[in-house]
């Protein structure tokens, strides 16, 4: 049978039960979740929790998904879409297949991030396709965990894997998993964490099949249909209830690691009845270091900030953005076009996000804060033991959020485009020549205002090898969480070299800087903005910020 064979009917499930219907999907992307978590290897994947889990329609549009990382999961069905659109056409995807990619330029995100996809068949018909993508913790390149801060080309990133088969009608393909073991730095745990992910598609197919018996393939089909109506109809009315106009706001990228010049990130959002127009033309040509973004990772920042200012619950899936129009001609910074860089895609998505944010605050002003931290601080060490022997942590540090008109913002809180957590310090401990020597709140970073934006942290590492290299790619070095309403900017973020007691400052990018046994980098995140006067501010809660060392 194909899938056209289906005949969907729109009325099969009653409103409870395609309420239940959409839950229980949601259900399976989070078993796939726990899947991840409980089989990975690294600790990127494993405890920093850098990885997301969908279900798609046969169509390959996402439907459900866990609550994970929303740079990826707002990503990943444009991504498949890139795959089956350009690559590999669903009429060569057979049960027991796993096709994977990491290719930016072929619906992936960045080289560390593996996209890894299954069709589910019942009855010879494909019903679904399940999905996971996970951050490895190293996929080759220049720098260790495939961060280059200074790569001029993608070539430079590490190993690209185009859209193939990993998996064939069940069958492991070992050539294509031999070529990719071979040219990570830690391929123990690249094989680990794609078993993982391998063991994740199979929980999927396992319960989409079950769901898929209960009601049948057809009801499948028609229920999926029907909740991407309902995410647009939804999407629809909120956009309804924004005063109509146009809105913009213009936000800054330090610098690409190459230049010192900084890049412009420009919207102009148009609100006109039940749609939206995100216009991103405005924003600077594509850069040479790998600050870029692929049209695909800025519209994640685009679906976040659209998601982020709705007053009441959307489902997050492909229906939500029916309504909304995004303007990107290729080859600007948040549109690359190839072999543009952009490991540290992310910082341009982050500011995709706060900038939208920015124009809609003055609009809604009462439902959008000021400028969370807007980086993800990625720090990456590899150690170099008397043997050769190589470890690899890659860390990502968060900051405070944005105050909101009537509360203050949340200090050290992974907010925006990531859902990161930290990874533990006997951790890194245990696995790594490395000391964790401070780890704290950093006082006075959160912009000052009648609600004072949330502190970002501090944390410290010191070198225990003989020697290691070190890369940094973070931003807000230079541009400051903007504050709202008369509040002031979060404090900048800073990285600093501790040598033999002498402090030297480095920038945001930082790439291959050889350390040595005793070497200290110590890493400052910046803070939230301010909102409304400072002048404002209730004198209990200054007396409070002061007593708990705030500021």
């Amino acid at each position: 049978m194909t899938p056209d064979a289906l005949k969907p009917d729109a009325d099969a499930l009653s409103p409870v039960s395609l309420e239940i219907f959409r839950n229980a999907l949601t259900a399976t992307a989070a078993e796939m979740d726990v899947t991840v978590w409980r089989t990975s290897r690294s600790t990127v994947v494993r405890e920093l929790l850098d990885y997301s889990t969908a279900v798609f329609d046969r169509d390959g549009r996402n439907v459900a998904q866990a609550a994970r990382i929303p740079q990826h999961l707002n990503s990943m069905g444009a991504g498949l879409l890139t795959v089956i659109e350009e690559h590999l056409p669903l009429d060569r995807w057979e049960d027991g297949d796993v096709v994977i990619t990491n290719d930016p330029y072929s619906g992936g995100q960045h080289i560390p991030d593996i996209l890894a996809f299954r069709p589910v068949f019942v009855n010879g018909a494909r019903v679904a396709i399940v999905g996971t993508l996970c951050h490895h913790l190293d996929m080759g390149g220049m720098a260790a965990g495939s961060y280059s801060a200074t790569a001029t080309e993608i070539f430079q990133e590490g190993l690209r894997i185009p859209p193939i088969k990993l998996v064939r009608r069940g069958a492991m393909d070992e050539n294509v998993f031999a070529i990719m073991t071979r040219n990570v730095r830690r391929p123990d745990m690249l094989k680990g964490d794609l078993q993982a992910q391998l063991a994740s598609l199979g929980v999927g197919e396992a319960n989409v099949r079950a769901l898929a018996g209960r009601v049948g393939a057809e009801v499948f089909v028609a229920s999926c249909a029907r909740i991407l109506d309902q995410s647009e109809a939804a999407m629809r009315a909120m956009l309804s209830r924004i005063p109509d106009g146009v809105y913009s706001f213009e936000d800054w990228l330090d610098d690409d690691g190459i230049t010192p010049d900084p890049i412009r990130i420009h919207a102009e959002v148009t609100i006109a009845g039940d749609r939206a127009t995100v216009d991103l033309s405005g924003s600077s040509p594509q850069a040479r270091g790998p600050v870029n973004a692929t049209l695909a990772s800025s519209l994640s920042g685009v679906t976040f900030a659209m998601l982020a200012v709705s007053d009441v619950d959307i489902p997050a899936n492909a229906g939500c953005m029916r309504p909304v129009t995004v303007v990107a001609p290729e080859g600007l910074v948040v549109s690359a076009r190839s072999p543009a860089p952009v490991a540290n895609r992310i910082a341009c998505t982050h500011r995709v996000a706060t900038t939208i944010l920015g124009a809609l605050s003055r609009a809604i002003p009462d439902r959008v804060p000021a400028a969370y931290y807007g980086v993800s601080y990625v720090m990456t060490f590899q150690t170099i033991g008397l043997d050769g022997a190589r470890g690899v942590l890659v860390e990502i540090e968060v900051g405070g959020s944005g105050a909101h008109h009537d509360v203050d913002g949340l200090s050290g809180y992974t907010y925006g485009m990531h859902n990161n957590s930290n990874i533990p310090v006997e951790m890194i401990e245990s696995e790594m020549p490395l000391t964790i020597m401070a780890y704290g709140l950093s006082p006075g970073s959160g912009g000052a205002g009648r609600r004072r934006g949330g502190l970002g942290l501090f944390r410290e590492w010191r070198v225990d090898s003989p020697e290691a290299i070190f890369s940094a790619n973070a931003e807000r070095f230079r541009f400051r969480p903007y504050g709202l309403e008369g509040g002031e900017p979060g404090r900048e973020g800073r990285l600093t070299l501790i040598r033999d007691g002498e402090r030297t400052a480095l920038g945001s990018k930082v790439n291959n800087l050889p350390l040595r046994r005793g070497d200290v980098i110590r890493l400052e995140t910046s803070g939230g903005g301010g909102f409304g006067p400072l002048a404002d501010r209730a004198p209990e809660a200054a007396a409070r910020d002061a007593a708990l060392g705030y500021v």
